[in-house]
Formats: structure tokens, C-alpha cells, sequence
């Protein structure tokens, strides 16, 4: 399954409104074959950026676009060892 990493700028919120917001893709990608594993915040530069793996690029970005919170940026990564 493919991996993919995206970046969401203007994000200036809290450590627990960005759990929120995970909370609310949690249950966007119910049904979707997509799932979100893991998130990181900058919040000085109000960034969050998102790790998934789904089918396809469309189908991530659907997930964010449906709990109302669309990525500015998505990568396709391969993870480095």
C-alpha cells in the first residue's frame, strides 16, 4: 500500500485541536481503504503535516477534504532506513 505525507499551512491550533482534527480523519477514512498513522505539528510556522497510507492520492486527499481540513501539499514517500 502506498505511503504519503502532506503538508497543511495556516494551521495555528493546539496540540489538542490537532487531535481533534485527527480524530475527525479517523472517521472520514472509515470505508476508504485509507488510513492516517501519524501527525506532527509546527506550530510556530503553522504547519501540521500527515502520514497515511491509502490506495492512491486521490483517495488520502479525499479523506482530509471530507473531515474539512484539505492538504495544501501530498507526496507519494518511501521511507528511508
Amino acid at each position: 500500500m502506498p505511503t504519503f505525507m502532506d503538508v497543511h499551512e495556516g494551521m495555528h491550533v493546539t496540540p489538542e485541536q490537532l487531535a481533534e482534527a485527527h480524530q475527525r480523519d479517523v472517521e472520514a477514512q472509515k470505508g476508504t481503504g485509507v488510513e492516517y498513522t501519524r501527525y506532527w505539528l509546527d506550530s510556530k510556522a503553522g504547519k501540521v503535516f500527515c502520514l497515511a497510507t491509502g490506495p492512491n492520492k486521490a483517495a488520502v486527499a479525499a479523506v482530509h477534504e471530507k473531515a474539512g481540513h484539505p492538504a495544501h501539499e501530498l507526496y507519494e514517500v518511501n521511507e528511508g532506513r
